[in-house]
């Protein structure tokens, strides 16, 4: 067997376990999400160490949650999104600040000798969220639409902003050569949103304006996959994620008559294929070996990362009016650290801010945020129905 084509085996393997793995999860009432999961950690370094995440599968895997976040773009309502922007700035603040601060203390008071720079670094860390778990789980707990799930998202959105700001003006501090200026990155984000704003309302109107036409021949999802990976490279390259860019094509597409139509076609391509294998690639990227070396900063580092997300996003929640039940529906959502947290964590580092000890703890802190969330959103939503549903 030629050796280019091994990872079509692979992708075999990966969609038989995830498919294995969402079947069991949902056998034992938990989103199937948390199944596919524990297969990638199955089959990764971690137990049986059978897949290696090469270049085909982790561009299938960016395809997978740029595609998920698109399709929760498009199930979300601009009104409601719109109305959400005070709560979801709260939220996201609360969200921040405090994983910042428990993060910072915890690196401190378990290596108090280090350098201040090391702590900081970690809290910065800790305030990413991937929302990619969250979004999947509320979709399959049917409450994507809820005032929690709009709260949830946009606070998502404000939260990988603040994230990135902060990193730059960390990474500053330590190599002030290698970093970009503050002004630079805040001019580039802010101008993103403008032009995605822009963008987003030109693109609705054009298929409003050639509705027919685009219906009768069919492309409809073409255009709609065009416009969306256009815009999430656009959000890449100017230092916002490329989920976002997605996620705005879904909203600017939830304006029109296609909303329906594109949704529907765009999930089947999406679960059969792409985000399963996203969300088993999390799995395949940890590797356990050598937690328990580092166990007692693990665990400290994993409950600072829940605790941060729970107290912060819930005294945001809480400040915006939410029930005391909401506002803990709404920080779990935010538990979740995944892609974002390692990402930071590989560049700290590179440059040689933070050491193998933190990074072993935070790829623990990962999974765990991660495997943790599924069903601890589906316990506090109490597994019924659709509550707070938005229109």
């Amino acid at each position: 067997m030629h050796e280019d084509f091994t990872f079509l085996l692979d992708l075999a393997v990966i969609l038989t376990f995830a498919n294995l793995g969402g079947f069991v999860s949902r056998k034992l009432k938990q989103p199937a999400v948390l199944g596919q999961i524990l297969a990638g950690l199955v089959l990764g370094p971690s137990i049986l160490n059978i897949i290696n995440t090469d270049m085909a599968i982790t561009q299938m895997a960016e395809i997978g949650i740029i595609l998920l976040m698109f399709i929760a773009g498009l199930e979300t309502d601009i009104e409601d999104l719109r109305a959400s922007g005070k709560s979801s700035a709260f939220i996201a603040i609360g969200g921040v600040l405090i994983p910042l601060i428990f993060g910072g203390l915890t690196v401190y008071l378990f290596k108090p000798g280090d350098n201040l720079i090391e702590a900081l670094f970690v809290g910065v860390i800790l305030t990413a969220t991937s929302i990619s778990v969250t979004v999947q789980s509320l979709k399959e707990l049917g409450v994507l639409r809820s005032r929690q799930g709009v709260g949830i998202l946009g606070a998502a959105i404000i939260d990988d902003v603040l994230g990135i700001v902060l990193l730059t003006l960390v990474t500053g501090l330590i190599t002030p050569a290698e970093t970009t200026n503050i002004t630079i990155v805040i001019i580039k984000i802010i101008s993103f949103f403008l032009l995605s704003i822009g963008l987003g309302v030109a693109f609705s109107k054009m298929l409003i304006k050639y509705s027919d036409a685009i219906s009768r021949e069919n492309r409809v999802l073409t255009v709609a996959l065009i416009f969306c990976f256009s815009l999430a490279f656009v959000a890449e390259e100017m230092g916002v994620a490329a989920i976002i860019g997605a996620y705005f094509t879904g909203v600017a597409i939830s304006a029109t008559p296609h909303r329906n139509r594109v949704s529907n076609e765009i999930q089947r391509i999406a679960y059969q294929l792409f985000t399963p294998i996203f969300f088993v690639n999390i799995g395949l990227k940890v590797n356990l070996t050598g937690v328990g070396g580092n166990i007692g900063l693990s665990i400290a580092l994993i409950f600072a990362a829940i605790m941060g997300k729970i107290v912060g996003s819930g005294v945001g929640a809480k400040i915006s009016h939410f029930s005391n039940r909401e506002a803990l529906q709404v920080s779990v959502g935010m538990i979740p650290r995944a892609e974002v947290a390692l990402i930071v964590t590989n560049l700290g580092l590179k440059i040689g801010v933070i050491g193998n000890d933190i990074f072993t703890a935070v790829i623990l802190m990962v999974l765990v945020s991660t495997i943790i969330t599924p069903p601890l959103l589906k316990l506090s939503f109490g597994g019924s129905g659709t509550p707070n549903e938005c229109a």
